[in-house]
């Protein structure tokens, strides 16, 4: 683990349509150790993080953010 960080890099990259993810390993103290975001070449990105939640955001204006016990709130 890169010291002060608190998780290791799993991958990254980029494919060849501009899309970029990124995939980090927490350990086994995190509700979802593997989290990962990834972010697209027409503006939306998701974030799955350490902590259970997940955030998603579409680039035009709406989002959707899912707290760890799994009740979505859309805006």
């Amino acid at each position: 683990m890169p010291e002060g960080t608190g998780y290791s890099y799993n991958s990254s990259g980029t494919n060849s349509q501009g899309n970029h993810y990124c995939s980090r390993d927490y350990g086994s103290g995190s509700s979802n150790s593997n989290s990962y975001h990834y972010s697209n070449s027409n503006g939306s990105y998701y974030y799955s993080n350490p902590n259970g939640s997940s955030y998603y955001n579409s680039g035009h204006g709406s989002s959707t953010y899912t707290p760890p016990s799994g009740n979505s709130g859309k805006k």
